[in-house]
């Protein structure tokens, strides 16, 4: 995967919990742990601006781009 979420910390960062962040964002907590445990596919870009104004940060802050050495993409549990 090429793009990592650092949902968790953001989070830590701003010292909100789980549930809190998904009541305020109205995800459910199973949609939002998979967000938060890196595990998605895909993310709604409504979600993300939920989830940015929850937490006031940029999407940059939550979203990061990962590249290995050769080029080839990999998440930070691959090929490490």
């Amino acid at each position: 995967m090429a793009i990592i979420i650092n949902l968790d910390v953001m989070m830590a960062k701003r010292k909100v919990g789980l549930t809190e962040l998904a009541k305020e964002v109205d995800i459910t907590l199973a949609n939002l742990s998979i967000l938060k445990n890196n595990k998605a596919k895909a993310v709604r870009l409504s979600t993300l601006d939920s989830i940015c104004k929850a937490l006031k940060c940029q999407p940059g802050e939550i979203l990061e781009y990962v590249e290995d050495e050769k080029g080839t993409v990999i998440s930070e549990n691959e090929g490490i």
